[in-house]
Order: structure tokens, then C-alpha cells, then sequence
């Protein structure tokens, strides 16, 4: 029997619901005629107003003939919701065709659903004794109805049109709370095998509150018309929804299970069964391989495409555009490429500024690299040529596909690498990237291929334009640089006619001791002041005789004695008398100022080393220190670039000359430096034979 109370609360609750839903259900059949869609809309608040009633019946006497109809009313009320819900999805064009009338997978799960519902509902009743007690499958078909109806509105209020959207909204709103408590009431009185008679009671409340919702939308929308708009993202979180929706069957029924077989232990292991379901579903919610697959398997059995090309697109742009200078526009393009493809890592290789190699430019969730991969080597040839998308795991199974294509060491040696995209400006290849093994099995086919290579294209447009803007400003610090020598000189020609008036006033004053120390103190501050210049101002031009040979050890010693003349000692070890090729005056500037930073970098009492020594056909030239070394981010982004230094002083200028000096002459410059321990700059040199002529030796055999 029912408390008092209880009833009480019952009688108004489902008074309430019924005298609303009649209300509605009246205003609806006033315009009856307008479309399909009104007139299911109108069933299935009827049956609302006819379950209520059966309801009410019951609180009022008690009789269980009243509850068993409501309880039969009920599955036929979510039948109604279900119908009015499908054909508010179909589309407005195919209504009067033949192809309306053809049942979608929805239609025949929710004819599915009210079928068991009807007959578990019908069998406890009737009380007929069954394998599954009818009342516990009754209780199962109610929660799953439930579900299925909060799938049925998200699908709708995420495919239709944004226009009618504001019309659509209260319905959702209303409709999908009432689907919500029952929700919560069916999975509650799974899990603790018995109905919630104070839930129960407030169950008319629960759905008279959403019925002023529907009728606002009633009358917003007149007729119902609207488009419907399907995207994958609705299908992938409809697809979601429903497998939550069976997962709490399931783990409601798994713990009816422990309860009723496990004895005294029944209710703490239902509760540890229920924390433990919990928390593997937030770990299913947040694994990003776990939505990867999910995003395949939607894209593979539900559309003839697998990509949404206008979010695709969107939100590879937007990635693109959230850039963080060049180091930061390479990780963007790297995570918008592996986005596409459901990769978790990746790496941007990018041109020298000298064209002549690719270096890594940036990486996501990879390792840093140090390789690099000149411009003529088969790799590079391949994609430039071809324009491909290498499929490493093709590849190795299938190397005739890639015809003349041999894979550099290092790439070989990339941990999980999958794809090799290239990144073209035009027609040159400025760029590429290699992505990491996908999160889930992918089939690379040509929908796949046809998408990276166009968005690479973008991305290698955006990369040229970044190249472009950087060399544009660049061009504008020298610009600078050179309006501040303009400045430099006006001093120069200052200091020029001060000392040219002095030697005029000189053979008048020679013999008077206070002219001498006059001139001595302008001479002094003269000398001065030009040291200051040049300090200032490095003179960058270019030599007009051709190289020549250069014997290293003899430019390793006048630095050793000018270093020594400045109170610091030089560590100097020459293994091999070697002649390289180049201007002897440029050699001397360049080692001397990779010395000069290391003694700078060092303190009183650390070492500083030249050492001297033949490497293949290259003159080694290391300059060691154990200073105060410089970080990755600074080697990587700013080392060698002009105007870049950590010297509070200094200009950035000396580094970049070397840089760009060494590199004309066909060598290479290396550094590798710990922060707090040291650096180490290795400086190769092509080597002069003493017929003139450099010694045959292409980049491929420079070391590395």
C-alpha cells in the first residue's frame, strides 16, 4: 500500500501533468490540419494527458487495474515521443515521396524498443513467471527507452539548421529533462532492485514542468518546418551517447547481479562495482585513442566520406593561425597534420636558408632530432618530384610502389614513424614533416592522401610566408645596421680632421712640451674613441681576391699569442698541419671570434681549447670551453641569426658572419653546449690541395 503521504503527492503531481497535457493537447488539435508533424506531436501529448489520468486513478483508489494501465500507457507514451521526434528528422523534401515511408535504422530500433517494452510490461502485469523476472525486464526497457529518447533529441537539436534552432531549443529543453528523471529513476531502481516510491510520486511534476516548454516551441514553430543539417560530429557524439546508454544497462545489470547472488557481501560489492564502472568510463571519456577509433568506426559505417572537409578545414586553419612566432607556426603546422590522421606526434623538417639541407625545425610529442637531409638526396628528390605522401609502413611491405626511393638512416631510426608529408611553396618542396604511427588503424587511401596534400599546401604557403616576413625584417635590421654606420663614419670623419689639424699645428709647435702632452691626450682619446666604434661596427665585406690555401696552424697561433696579450691562455692542440681553402683574414676573424665568445663565456680558473685535426676531407677546427654553455631553445632559434647574442653588449653580428662565411666556402658549423657545463663548436673546412684545387668531397661527406 501506498503512504498517505505519498499518495498525496501523487494525486497532485499526476493531476497536474494530466490537466497540462490535455491543455496542450487541445491547443494542438485546433490546428490539426497544418502538417504531420503537429498531429504526432498532439498523439503523443494526448497519451501524456491519458497516462496521467491512469495515474491519477491510482493514487485517488489505489486500484491496481489503474496501474497497470498507466504502466502499459507508458511504453505507448514514449512510442509517441519517439514517432513525433523521427518525423520532426525527416527531411521536409521526402515526406510525400516513397522514400519517406522507408524505415531508417532509428525508426526500427524505437519500434524494437516499445515491442519489449509492451510485452515486459504486459507479462508482469499479468503476472506470468519468466526466465528474467518481468519486472526486472520491464525496469531494464524502461531505462533503455529513456536513453534511447535523450538520443533521439540530441541527434535533432544537433542537426537541424541554425535558423531553426531558437525554435526547436524549449522542446529539448522540456522533453529531454522528463527523459532525464526517468533516467535517474529506472537506473536507481536497477541498481537497488526497488522503485523509488518518492521519485515515483513527483514523477508527473517532472513532466508537467516540461510541458510549457513543448507548447512555447508549438508555437514557435508554425508547421515544423525546418532543414536538417547532418555533420559527423553529430553522429559521433549520438554514437556516444548510445554506448553509455548500454553500458549502464550493463552495469546495472551486473550489479542486480551481485546483489541478489552475493549474500551478506551484496550491498558493499554492488557499491564497489558501481565506483569501479564509474571510473572506467571516465578513463573510456578521456582516452584520446578511444575517441580516434570511435571517429573512424562513425566515419566508416555511417557516411561515403570519411572527413567533415568544411570542420577539417576550419580547424586546421585555426591551428595554423594560433601561432606563437616561427618555432611555434612549425608545432602548429606539425599537430594540425597529425589531427587529420589521428596522430599523436610528429616533426617538421624544414629548409636551410642556404637551400642546400633540411634541419628539424620543430617537433610535437617526438624527440628532437640533430639529423639533417641535404637537398639532393633521394628522399628529397622524391618528394619534390612526386609530391607523395610516404607511407612508411607501405613502404617496407610494398618498396616497388616507391620506385628509386631509399630511406635515409635516420628516418629509419625515427621511433613509430608512419607518414612523410611534404610541405611545397609553388613548386619547391620548402618542407616536411613526419607524423607518428596513428592512435588507431587507419587506411591511408586516397581520401586520406588527397586531404594532407592539400593541406600541406596551405601549410607550405604559410610557411613561406613566414620565411618571407622573417628575411623581409631581417633585411630591415640591416637597413638599420646600416643607417647606424652612416653615424659611425660622420665620427669617423670627426676624429679624421680633429687628428689632421693636430699633425698641421705640429711642425709649429713641435718644441713645446704642453702642445706634446696635448697631443698625446688627443691621440689617446682618439684611439679611444675609434676602438669604441669598432666595436660597434664589424666591417662584413667580402674579400675581392678568390680563396686561397691557409695553413690553420699558423692562424691557431697568432690567436694563441693576441688571447695571451689579454691576460687569458689558450689551450692549443694541432694533431695535423692542415692548408685549407679560403681568405686568410676571414679564417683568422672567424676563429678568433668563436675563441673569443668562449673566453668570454668562461671564468677565471675554466678552460679554453683549439684543437686542430683532419676529418675525412675537412679541416676540424674545435673550440671547446667549460663556460656558462647556452640552452637548446637559444641553439635552435636564435644561434647564428643576426642580432641575436647573450652578450649584454653585443650586436649578434659576429656569430651570423661566421655562419654565412663558412657556409660559402662549402663547410659546415656545429655546436653542441650544456647549459652550466660548457660548449663545444666544431668547425669543418674544406681542405687545399697543393695544386690549388679543393679536394673532391660532396656535402653527403661532410660528418655530421
Amino acid at each position: 500500500m501506498i503512504d498517505s503521504k505519498v499518495a498525496m503527492v501523487s494525486i497532485w503531481s499526476y493531476g497536474l501533468v494530466s490537466v497540462l497535457a490535455a491543455l496542450v493537447t487541445l491547443y494542438l488539435a485546433s490546428g490539426w490540419r497544418v502538417s504531420g508533424r503537429s498531429r504526432a506531436m498532439c498523439f503523443a501529448v494526448g497519451l501524456t494527458a491519458l497516462w496521467g489520468t491512469a495515474a491519477l486513478g491510482f493514487a485517488f483508489t489505489g486500484n491496481l487495474l489503474f496501474l497497470a494501465s498507466a504502466l502499459l500507457i507508458d511504453v505507448f507514451r514514449f512510442g509517441g515521443w519517439y514517432l513525433f521526434l523521427l518525423i520532426l528528422m525527416r527531411p521536409e523534401e521526402s515526406e510525400d515521396e516513397s522514400s519517406a515511408g522507408r524505415p531508417t535504422w532509428l525508426s526500427k530500433a524505437a519500434i524494437l524498443l516499445v515491442l519489449v517494452a509492451f510485452v515486459a510490461q504486459l507479462l508482469t502485469v499479468l503476472g506470468v513467471d519468466f526466465v528474467v523476472p518481468p519486472a526486472r525486464m520491464a525496469l531494464f526497457a524502461s531505462l533503455a527507452m529513456s536513453v534511447f529518447g535523450m538520443v533521439l533529441i540530441e541527434q535533432l537539436f544537433r542537426t537541424v539548421s541554425p535558423d531553426f534552432r531558437w525554435s526547436i531549443k524549449p522542446l529539448c529543453l522540456g522533453l529531454g529533462a522528463a527523459f532525464l528523471f526517468d533516467l535517474y529513476l529506472y537506473s536507481d531502481a536497477l541498481l537497488f532492485n526497488k522503485v523509488d516510491l518518492d521519485a515515483f510520486s513527483i514523477r508527473g511534476f517532472a513532466h508537467a514542468i516540461g510541458l510549457p516548454l513543448i507548447a512555447l516551441s508549438a508555437i514557435r514553430s508554425s508547421g515544423w518546418k525546418r532543414k536538417l543539417v547532418l555533420s559527423k560530429q553529430v553522429a559521433m557524439q549520438s554514437a556516444t551517447l548510445v554506448l553509455v546508454g548500454v553500458y549502464l544497462l550493463f552495469m546495472a545489470s551486473a550489479g542486480y547481479y551481485v546483489r541478489f547472488f552475493g549474500g551478506e557481501w551484496g550491498r558493499a560489492l554492488q557499491m564497489a562495482l558501481l565506483f569501479s564502472g564509474l571510473l572506467f568510463l571516465a578513463v573510456l571519456a578521456f582516452s584520446g585513442s578511444m575517441r580516434a577509433r570511435m571517429r573512424v568506426q562513425v566515419g566508416k559505417h555511417f557516411f561515403s566520406y570519411r572527413y567533415d572537409y568544411r570542420d577539417e578545414w576550419l580547424r586546421f586553419t585555426q591551428t595554423l593561425s594560433s601561432q606563437g612566432g616561427f618555432t611555434g607556426m612549425g608545432k602548429n603546422v606539425v599537430r594540425g597534420l597529425a589531427n587529420m590522421v589521428e596522430s599523436p606526434g610528429g616533426a617538421l623538417w624544414l629548409k636551410d636558408p642556404s637551400g642546400r639541407f633540411f634541419a628539424q625545425a620543430a617537433f610535437w610529442n617526438m624527440p628532437a632530432s640533430a639529423a639533417t637531409e641535404d637537398d639532393g638526396s633521394s628522399l628529397c628528390k622524391f618528394l619534390s618530384e612526386s609530391g607523395w605522401v610516404i607511407n612508411l609502413e607501405e613502404y617496407r611491405s610494398l618498396p616497388r610502389r616507391y620506385d628509386g626511393l631509399e630511406l635515409p638512416a635516420w628516418l629509419v631510426e625515427v621511433p613509430n614513424a608512419w607518414l612523410v608529408v611534404p610541405l611545397t611553396t609553388g613548386s619547391e618542396l620548402i618542407a616536411f614533416v613526419v607524423l607518428a604511427t596513428a592512435r588507431t588503424k587507419i587506411d591511408v587511401n586516397w581520401e586520406v592522401n588527397d586531404l594532407l596534400k592539400t593541406a600541406a599546401r596551405q601549410a607550405g604557403a604559410f610557411l613561406g610566408q613566414m620565411q618571407a616576413s622573417e628575411a623581409l625584417l631581417d633585411v630591415r635590421k640591416f637597413d638599420s645596421f646600416n643607417r647606424m654606420s652612416a653615424f659611425v663614419v660622420h665620427d669617423l670623419k670627426n676624429i679624421v680632421a680633429q687628428l689632421s689639424l693636430m699633425l698641421k699645428n705640429a711642425e709649429r709647435h713641435r718644441g713645446n712640451p704642453e702642445f706634446q702632452e696635448d697631443m698625446l691626450m688627443t691621440v689617446e682619446h682618439s684611439v679611444e674613441r675609434m676602438r669604441q666604434l669598432m666595436l660597434q661596427l664589424r666591417e662584413g665585406a667580402t674579400p675581392l681576391d678568390g680563396p686561397r690555401g691557409i695553413d690553420l696552424a699558423d692562424v691557431i697561433r697568432r690567436i694563441q699569442t693576441a688571447k695571451s696579450g689579454q691576460g687569458r691562455e689558450v689551450e692549443v692542440a694541432i694533431e695535423d698541419r692542415l692548408i685549407a681553402r679560403g681568405h686568410e683574414d676571414r679564417i683568422e676573424r672567424v676563429i678568433g671570434h668563436l675563441v673569443q665568445n668562449a673566453l668570454d663565456a668562461t671564468e677565471k680558473g675554466g678552460r679554453v681549447w683549439v684543437r686542430v685535426a683532419r676529418q675525412a676531407a675537412y679541416a676540424l677546427v674545435e673550440v671547446g670551453d667549460t663556460g656558462h654553455g647556452m640552452s637548446p631553445e637559444f641553439i635552435r632559434e636564435r644561434l647564428f641569426k643576426p642580432f641575436q647574442t647573450t652578450k649584454p653588449t653585443g650586436m649578434g653580428i659576429g656569430a651570423y658572419e661566421s655562419f654565412q662565411y663558412v657556409h660559402e666556402l662549402g663547410g659546415r658549423l656545429s655546436v653542441d653546449s650544456t647549459v652550466d657545463v660548457g660548449t663545444q663548436v666544431n668547425l669543418l673546412l674544406p681542405l687545399y690541395e697543393a695544386g690549388g684545387t679543393l679536394e673532391s668531397a660532396s656535402l653527403q661527406e661532410i660528418p655530421a
